[in-house]
């Protein structure tokens, strides 16, 4: 294999590992859409429980992705790393919400932007899995 080929090999597998992070994240928001009227309506006031609201939330993100994950033939420990990665930023921020060094919306804006590093780093490290 020469060069030039070589390279084009590895930017399509980039490309396939960025595709397929783009899909989980589709996935992701479709999870919360979806979810958050049911959960609204089953559980009235939940809004107002930030840490509830907070599990809620990583909990429909973790389904959306874990059916799309089963729908991309992943294995269930893959599944259940990335669904790890929904609840860890909370994790980290539960704690500094609870003793009110952490706003609310402190939490849940922390909770999304850290959701992304956390996916990928478990993309990373199956990388192999996802194409890379």
């Amino acid at each position: 294999m020469n060069h030039t080929t070589e390279q084009k090999t590895r930017k399509q597998a980039v490309l396939h590992f960025i595709r397929h992070a783009v899909e989980m994240l589709v996935a992701m928001v479709a999870g919360m859409i979806v979810l958050e009227p049911v959960w609204s309506f089953l559980w009235p006031g939940l809004a107002g429980n930030v840490t509830a609201n907070a599990l809620v939330m990583a909990t429909n993100m973790s389904i959306g992705m874990a059916l799309w994950m089963r729908i991309r033939r992943h294995g269930w420990a893959s599944i259940a790393e990335m669904s790890a990665a929904m609840y860890l930023p909370y994790a980290l921020f539960l704690p500094f919400f609870w003793t009110g060094l952490v706003s609310g919306p402190t939490l849940m804006t922390a909770g999304h932007v850290l959701m992304v590093p956390a996916m990928l780093a478990a993309m990373i490290r199956r990388r192999a899995e996802y194409g890379l």
